[in-house]
């Protein structure tokens, strides 16, 4: 949560009021004079006191399981949403979706009310790495692997950033393979393959920085843990 909004909402200040608090040092995030009010922080990775008052964020942070046929929204006319996933007790009108998928793509989603934290998740010189499982409709070689290192040509000459990609194993006319990228383009997985002459035909992301979907069934959701919290503390800006 911003800095300034959390103290123009917990202690009910003006403008005026908070732009003397800090211009005072009254405004201490760990202990450390904060200058910046437009600071990032949460309750639960810093000890944050304004004028001597402890106060307490209270962002929320959901990771989520998307099945396939469910689009990452808050509202849609015609599909379910990933917020219609959620517990009506759960529902928060400022919940944002960290890193959408496509209506048809399973997978890990993060669902906050601190859209800070997914603007620095998602911005492209932060190069949070994106992993994938996928399965495609024909043999991935090790030429492909090449070409996904040395960075993906779309048709019309976009260039991808290198990516990793690693072969699970091959069954028939399918290749289970594993995908790792940094950057977040328009259907770029799927995009990537037809780029090598091959179409997608499952994709599921399975993390987004340290972030990892583990064992989650598709449809449910939990609360980040504390070491997960912990482990996006960098981004916390």
């Amino acid at each position: 949560m911003r800095l300034d909004k959390l103290i123009e909402e917990r202690l009910a200040t003006s403008r005026k009021e908070m732009k003397r608090l800090f211009q005072q040092g009254k405004v201490l995030v760990d202990q450390q004079i904060e200058r910046n009010p437009s600071r990032n922080v949460d309750s639960r990775l810093h000890e944050i006191k304004v004028a001597g008052v402890l106060l307490q964020t209270r962002d929320v942070y959901y990771l989520l399981n998307k099945p396939a046929g469910v689009v990452t929204a808050n509202k849609d006319h015609q599909h379910p949403t990933v917020i219609d996933l959620l517990q009506p007790e759960d529902r928060q009108a400022t919940l944002y979706a960290v890193g959408r998928l496509d209506r048809d793509t399973e997978g890990l989603v993060l669902l906050t009310t601190n859209g800070q934290l997914g603007y620095e998740l998602l911005h492209p010189n932060k190069k949070v790495p994106k992993r994938y499982d996928v399965v495609v409709n024909g043999p991935v070689t090790a030429e492909d692997v090449a070409a996904f290192a040395q960075g993906i040509v779309f048709h019309g000459g976009v260039v991808c950033q290198p990516a990793k990609l690693t072969i699970e194993m091959t069954s028939g006319r399918r290749s289970f393979v594993h995908l790792e990228i940094a950057e977040g383009k328009f259907h770029q997985v799927k995009k990537m393959f037809l780029a090598r002459g091959k179409k997608v035909i499952a994709l599921k992301r399975v993390a987004i920085g340290p972030l990892e979907l583990g064992d989650l069934l598709s449809g449910e959701y939990r609360d980040l843990a504390q070491f997960e919290l912990e482990s996006l503390a960098n981004y916390f800006r």
